[in-house]
């Protein structure tokens, strides 16, 4: 009996739990060593906001819940989290479909590829208005690319034939990919090119 125990713990540790009971949360790969600290995947989508006590505790949700409360940040859907969380969970089984990978994987891809390394800010000498690049840190990298994902998905599925869904799907297979038609991708590489003119 004693022998039989450790096999039992060990099997119920290999399932795990699963985002939206599908997509594992195990063996995701990291490109970019200096926002993996910040991504944070586990398998809950909803945290009921427990992370709101602290400014940088929003480091330790889910990436997914993070992108969810984004998407909610729209006149139209604000306070829409279930509805918000479906939306997620189609375009993911969409990203599925499409690339036969870990839409979870591709998240944080796209998460790694949206992500803008340099931008610019104003220094006042005197009266004048200078523009100077600076680098910038890893917790606002991933926090810019998750609002330009959510604008893309806005842009794209706003008052348009196309669902959100696949809005998101979109958005989030074109980032993977590092298309710089995808808007997410756009705006990184648009910020980057102001900030090099201003370096």
């Amino acid at each position: 009996m004693s022998e039989a125990e450790p096999s039992e713990s060990e099997s119920e540790t290999e399932t795990g739990a699963q985002l939206f009971g599908v997509w594992s949360v195990e063996d995701i790969e990291f490109r970019d060593p200096s926002t993996e600290r910040y991504i944070t995947v586990t398998p809950i989508a909803h945290t009921m906001g427990r992370h709101a006590e602290k400014q940088f505790k929003k480091s330790e949700i889910s990436i997914v819940e993070r992108l969810v409360n984004r998407l909610m940040q729209t006149d139209e859907n604000t306070g829409k989290k279930q509805q918000t969380t479906r939306i997620v969970r189609e375009a993911f089984e969409i990203v599925h479909d499409r690339t036969e990978d870990n839409p979870v994987q591709i998240l944080v891809r796209a998460v790694e590829n949206s992500a803008p390394r340099e931008e610019t800010v104003r220094l006042k000498y005197g009266g004048i208005s200078v523009p100077k690049a600076v680098d910038v840190a890893p917790q606002r990298r991933v926090d810019q690319a998750l609002k330009f994902i959510a604008e893309g998905v806005y842009n794209s599925s706003f008052k348009t034939t196309t669902d959100a869904a696949e809005a998101l799907a979109q958005q989030l297979v074109g980032a993977a990919n590092n298309d710089v038609q995808t808007y997410s991708v756009s705006q990184k590489e648009e910020k980057e090119r102001v900030a090099a003119a201003a370096r």
